[in-house]
């Protein structure tokens, strides 16, 4: 795919923009304890780019007591996010680094759409909370689709909402699932972090900034 005809960037938030692995980890370990489920931040690593529910049927893949209701996966899977969002007012604008505002800044200047592409249902509260919602012309996320990652609604979504064409959208990920999720909506995908040892990503960063060469 030619990067002359990419017209908007798609952002997954959480481990690109900024991290909260940390706060992830906290509020499922915290759960876990409490039922005795093993889990380390190894187990942590597997819940990138993963819905909610998802991931809590892979934390209860080490569960031994007895069986659980639809319900009571529900009930725990909001109390893991209400101590996750406990964490997260924790977060101010210094969880950004210098480098991703002063790139998404130069990016907006040299006229690229810039949108998020969350699976995260929080993904609003946490830009809200390090004030970083002004960088992005438009935010999909956890609310606004049915299916997540590797499936590519939200970065179909995400396209819809800055008006442009898949073919014309550049995807930056750092998890697998998203960078198949790219590929799979028809963009170019673009890794980072974790993601760089996907045979899927056309294009490798080392750093966030490493943007700015690709997109010039």
């Amino acid at each position: 795919m030619n990067n002359k005809k990419i017209k908007a960037i798609l952002f997954d938030l959480d481990g690109v923009v900024l991290s909260t692995d940390h706060y992830h980890f906290l509020a499922w370990k915290q759960m876990a304890d409490e039922l005795a489920i093993p889990f380390t931040k190894t187990d942590n690593e597997r819940l990138r780019g993963v819905s909610r529910m998802e991931s809590l049927e892979i934390v209860l893949e080490k569960y031994t007591g007895a069986p659980l209701t639809a319900e009571e996966k529900v009930a725990l899977a909001e109390k893991k996010n209400d101590a996750y969002r406990v964490y997260l007012r924790q977060m101010s604008p210094s969880d950004v680094a210098d480098e991703v505002r002063d790139t998404l800044r130069e990016l907006r200047r040299r006229g690229y759409r810039l949108a998020i592409g969350s699976s995260s249902k929080n993904a609003r509260f946490i830009l809200s909370q390090t004030e970083m919602t002004d960088f992005f012309d438009a935010i999909a996320d956890g609310t606004d689709i049915s299916r997540s990652k590797p499936d590519p609604e939200v970065f179909v979504k995400a396209a819809q909402f800055v008006n442009t064409d898949p073919a014309e959208c550049a995807v930056v990920e750092d998890a697998f699932a998203g960078i198949e999720a790219a590929v799979g909506g028809g963009m170019l995908p673009v890794a980072i972090g974790s993601a760089v040892d996907c045979p899927m990503a056309v294009h490798k960063l080392t750093t966030f900034s490493d943007l700015l060469k690709l997109f010039n």
